[in-house]
């Protein structure tokens, strides 16, 4: 069997590393396609090497561009590739313009597509994301759904149920796999953080960076909240870029450390031990709901409702106000205990591998009784030390 996985941005990173290792243990013959969508050479390569990716077998480097122009390349370069290659399975990953791109091209050849990370809705269709999301389910074959709401999503949209395999949420195989090498690598004491409260904060989407008022506001409130906390931010090269056009430097004397992007390690190092993230990313809702820290999302929605409903996550406007008052509640939320949440146990990779390999079925309502039990047990994972 040939599998070709297309990834072009870190987020699909995270999610191929799990299921490259489980389709290799079956013997698979996996080729990974970067199509360049995130191109920066240094954080790319970081990401592959600590997450033990193999190195792309094709490398499409295409680079930065308007979502049409973008969408267009990847479509054009590898279209041949895929002709080349006749794989059994075209994987997709996420909802980048790479992931719309594969599944236009494959279905276009008759090869059948899978969609990792299928059904999140976020039902605002200003969010490029979201478009899609949509294109790619709907021209998708196996659909591979984190959580339960998705296939409420999807059969709404009139998709039958038989293409629908609820495996669970592969970042958080990512998570589990790298989470003792994170809390080793201790980034918090690098910072001087040792058993201290801390937040941790990225943005970088359109909505709150690109207008310079927003942007202005939310630097006010990680100013202000960083007289009670130290803030780190790692700075998207989007955002340090609209920051440094706003023509003046935020005031970083009382506690807000601007930094460099992170690798994976470093990051999820910091994260584990924080006690407030802010963001507007979708993989760190997750990540946080599963490590039990309070998240506030600088949104106003989400496509990952289930962080909210069973995880730490809560939604916040981008006012300084707001995420002054959420800060405050949140950072005295933090507990041991972490929320469970059906199916993110660290198996899902494994279960996408035997849904591709094996044809078996993971439907929403297949072994529930034994995915409930899976969830008491839980996955082992190291303990975060000094959250508190």
């Amino acid at each position: 069997m040939r599998i070709l996985s297309v990834v072009g941005a870190r987020p699909n990173f995270m999610k191929l590393a799990p299921v490259d290792r489980e389709l290799v243990k079956r013997g698979v013959e996996h080729v990974i396609v970067h199509t360049g969508q995130h191109y920066d050479p240094g954080m790319s390569d970081a990401f592959f090497e600590q997450l033990w990716i193999p190195a792309p077998d094709h490398d499409l480097g295409v680079g930065s561009g308007s979502h049409a122009q973008q969408t267009a390349a990847v479509m054009q370069r590898l279209e041949p590739v895929i002709v080349e290659l006749r794989p059994d399975l075209v994987l997709t990953y996420g909802d980048v313009n790479s992931t719309v791109a594969a599944a236009l091209v494959a279905a276009k050849l008759q090869v059948r597509v899978g969609h990792v990370e299928a059904g999140l809705r976020s039902r605002d269709w200003t969010m490029p994301e979201e478009i899609n999301r949509v294109v790619t389910d709907r021209l998708s074959d196996l659909l591979f759904l984190p959580s339960r709401d998705a296939a409420e999503n999807l059969e709404a949209e009139g998709i039958p149920p038989d293409r629908m395999h609820f495996v669970g949420n592969v970042m958080i195989d990512t998570l589990c796999w790298a989470l003792p090498q994170a809390l080793a690598v201790d980034a918090p004491a690098r910072f001087d953080l040792r058993g201290r409260p801390y937040a941790v904060v990225t943005l970088h989407r359109p909505a709150n960076v690109d207008d310079p008022t927003v942007l202005r506001e939310l630097l006010q409130a990680l100013n202000r909240l960083a007289d009670h906390v130290p803030v780190l931010f790692p700075v998207h090269p989007r955002t340090r870029a609209r920051i440094e056009d706003l023509g003046q430097r935020p005031p970083t004397d009382r506690g807000l450390r601007l930094l460099e992007p992170l690798g994976y390690l470093d990051m999820l190092s910091l994260v584990a031990r924080a006690g407030l993230v802010v963001t507007d990313s979708g993989g760190l809702q997750e990540e946080t709901s599963f490590l039990g820290v309070p998240c506030l999302t600088v949104r106003p929605n989400t496509e990952r409702p289930i962080t909210c409903t069973h995880g730490t996550n809560r939604l916040v406007q981008a006012q300084r106000d707001a995420i002054l008052a959420a800060a405050e509640r949140g950072l005295a939320r933090r507990t041991p205990a972490r929320p469970v949440i059906e199916r993110w146990d660290g198996q899902a990779a494994e279960r996408i591998a035997r849904v591709v390999c094996d044809g078996e079925r993971f439907g929403v309502d297949h072994g529930v009784a034994a995915a409930r039990s899976a969830a008491r047990r839980a996955v082992a994972i190291p303990q975060p030390q000094g959250a508190d």
